[in-house]
């Protein structure tokens, strides 16, 4: 058994979010000793370092709770783990399009900026526009432009 310092430490994930995975169910409450710490047993350092790697992969907590359920059943049909990384590579490209609307625009607003000392700006301007109008009309906007989606 080991303490939540020594936990985080050995699982890559902060004190601050192992306490905040332990709120949302992502982990089973520990063990506590008689003064109340937390106590954690190398298979709960085991599922700490199974969440950590699934959050750098991008999967939401939402989803982190459904893979953590299906690796702890060992009777689990591998389609379950499959379809829940399906869609997650969905999500991933949706992220990485918009991803590459938002560099398209930016690259466009610099090629406009002469970037010398006088004070209009393409930049400034754009972000002043589009934070005035409101997110829902910037996309057909950007598509009168020229910009991507």
């Amino acid at each position: 058994m080991t303490s939540i310092g020594d936990a985080a430490k050995a699982s890559g994930v902060s004190a601050k979010m192992i306490r905040h995975y332990e709120e949302v169910g992502l982990l089973a409450a520990p063990r506590r000793t008689d003064a109340g710490y937390r106590q954690y047993s190398s298979s709960e350092i085991h599922t700490l370092r199974f969440i950590r790697h699934a959050r750098d992969l991008g999967f939401s907590i939402d989803a982190i709770g459904k893979l953590v359920a299906l690796w702890q059943d060992r009777k689990r049909p591998s389609r379950q783990v499959k379809a829940l990384a399906q869609v997650h590579i969905a999500v991933l490209e949706q992220k990485a399009q918009e991803i590459l609307a938002m560099k398209a625009t930016l690259e466009h607003l610099v090629h406009c900026c002469k970037g010398d000392d006088r004070p209009d700006c393409p930049i400034l301007e754009n972000l002043a526009d589009e934070g005035a109008q409101g997110v829902a009309a910037a996309a057909p906007r950007r598509a009168r432009r020229g910009f991507a989606q």
